[in-house]
């Protein structure tokens, strides 16, 4: 329990240094909770010098973090909390320490109605399209390093991604008789004997009816993520026709009916009927769930897509018991790790090691460029 809430406690931190101005990623957040393991957080000087170590990269982002660690990190025990090493209250002023909040429900509310502020009150279209080296720019650009009023654009790209996924899905050919394309196969084999080619064979697009199955991670370390990629399952189900969503911390939760709305904003609203965010992670006991309750959902015509860091607190033997068993089902299982867009990143977490010789793809998830390259795993 201490771990998970220290867990989260440093995620919440981090997302106060970048609304502070660092530019604090998903790999920071997961180096300064290895660096905590290390630490004595009864001694807030070295609790201090180790995160300072972890989150500045350069002598000007000195004072800003200074100040954020006055205000998010306390030395008074209290009897909810860790000893020591305590989460401020949120202060009475405006600035970025008023954010904080300390009870789950209402961090639950931060973490979706502050997504939605930036959209117009209408809650309609973005009022602009980026430009083509601007979209390029954002394509590249890690997600944990956005700022709010980009948020827009991110949705406008994402949407386009997704009904590519979408084509590219359903881009399957079968025979035809006198349209589509030719099928040089068949047309050599029916022209054998001949020694021109007369009798021309082609090939129509034949939609396949494949399922999605998207199982997102909404715990505490993938905070700086989980926005985006939310943003992301909302484009999908947009797009396309059968697609089943579900988010889990330390439960499962369908999320496929709250996906459905004309705006995101409308979305934002809907999921703000979930009460698991931020929290730990129980990735196996997640998908027990998800093996008890919806079986009938993964057949030899489902793609299963598993958005997580792998950080996982329950059981590994569980997690890879479950996930063998949606192995055998599924026509496909893909695992999308936004921390594998760190050069330097491996997967020695027990539940990403325990996973990863079961998935059929791995494949990173930080950016909107990553989540386009997806395009090209997602065969049957």
């Amino acid at each position: 329990m201490v771990a998970r809430e220290l867990s989260t406690a440093v995620a919440r931190f981090a997302a106060l240094l970048r609304q502070a101005g660092l530019p604090v990623t998903l790999p920071h957040v997961t180096d300064a909770v290895r660096a905590l393991d290390h630490l004595d957080i009864g001694d807030r000087a070295e609790v201090y010098l180790g995160l300072r170590t972890v989150f500045v990269g350069r002598p000007e982002e000195v004072p800003p973090f200074d100040r954020c660690f006055e205000a998010f990190w306390r030395t008074e025990p209290t009897q909810a909390g860790l000893p020591g090493l305590v989460q401020a209250p949120p202060a009475a002023d405006t600035g970025p320490e008023a954010r904080l909040q300390s009870s789950s429900q209402k961090r639950d509310a931060l973490a979706l109605e502050a997504w939605g502020e930036e959209e117009g009150e209408e809650g309609g279209e973005p009022l602009r399209v980026p430009a083509a080296s601007e979209a390029e720019a954002l394509m590249g650009q890690d997600f944990s390093t956005f700022s709010a009023d980009q948020l827009d654009e991110v949705l406008r790209l994402t949407m386009k991604i997704a009904r590519r996924l979408a084509h590219r899905i359903t881009r399957r050919r079968r025979p035809a008789r006198r349209r589509g394309r030719v099928d040089l196969r068949r047309t050599l084999r029916a022209n054998l004997t001949r020694s021109d080619l007369i009798d021309l064979r082609f090939r129509a697009r034949k939609r396949k009816k494949v399922r999605l199955v998207l199982l997102c991670d909404v715990s505490g370390s993938m905070d700086l993520y989980s926005r985006f990629l939310l943003q992301f399952l909302y484009a999908v189900q947009s797009v396309f026709g059968r697609v089943e969503t579900f988010t889990f911390s330390t439960r499962l939760t369908r999320v496929t009916e709250h996906l459905r709305g004309s705006t995101y904003r409308q979305v934002l609203r809907r999921l703000g009927e979930v009460r698991d965010w931020s929290g730990g992670t129980k990735i196996g006991e997640s998908l027990t769930e998800f093996n008890r309750r919806w079986p009938e959902l993964v057949d030899r015509r489902t793609i299963v897509i598993v958005l997580s860091d792998g950080w996982d607190t329950g059981d590994p033997e569980l997690l890879v018991g479950e996930l063998l068993r949606i192995k055998r089902r599924a026509a496909r299982v893909i695992w999308l790790n936004p921390l594998l867009g760190n050069p330097a990143y491996e997967p020695l977490t027990r539940g990403m090691a325990a996973a990863l010789p079961l998935v059929d793809e791995f494949a990173a998830a930080h950016n909107l460029s990553a989540l386009r390259d997806l395009a090209g795993r997602l065969s049957l």
